[in-house]
């Protein structure tokens, strides 16, 4: 598990962040047991955009079950859908858990046609039933300012739903809803 602290002197440097210390948990590709991807292509520049997500299976709460959906949905991607590698940049759980898909820097699979200059984050759950736990929303609130401290995010990036992109239900009604407090929340 790589755990990245941000402490006041870096987030004052990158102008964005006005916490004292933040501290994002990420379970690397590793530690879940990813299959390694096919090919990959890192991206030329950071990322523009996030993408947010719901992948419409049962939600998890569990370390051990998180990662035992992670893996599900990797070998859908690689298997059914034929991607060179799970399709979303991170995962998160309900618990707000972090996983590493592509990570940063590198191509994803995730919105057709918009994969070039964003990131895809998907929440594990069906949202247009639940609601995102708190946890979980905090989570990618301290990953994408870890993005922004690191150069892969630009500090005025866009956040968008999937639905934004594609005629899909895609991030899920309620959790579609939570994507204002993101945007409302780093201002």
């Amino acid at each position: 598990m790589l755990h990245v602290n941000m402490d006041k002197e870096d987030t004052r440097r990158s102008g964005y962040c006005p916490f004292e210390r933040q501290e994002v948990n990420i379970t690397s590709r590793s530690d879940w047991g990813a299959m390694d991807p096919r090919s990959k292509k890192e991206m030329s520049e950071p990322a523009k955009r996030v993408v947010i997500h719901h992948t419409t299976i049962r939600n998890c709460a569990t370390a051990q079950d998180c990662m035992e959906q992670v893996i599900r949905i990797q070998k859908m991607h690689m298997r059914d859908r034929d991607f060179d590698d799970i399709g979303y940049s991170f995962l998160v759980g309900q618990n707000g858990m972090v996983y590493e898909g592509r990570g940063w820097g590198i191509v994803g699979a995730h919105s057709k046609g918009h994969n070039l200059d964003s990131v895809g984050i998907a929440f594990m759950g069906n949202f247009n039933d639940d609601v995102p736990t708190s946890a979980a929303l905090s989570s990618v609130k301290r990953l994408l300012q870890h993005g922004v401290l690191q150069g892969f995010l630009i500090s005025n990036y866009t956040i968008l739903g999937h639905r934004d992109l594609a005629s899909t239900e895609c991030p899920g009604n309620k959790l579609y809803s939570e994507i204002q407090r993101l945007r409302s929340d780093r201002e």
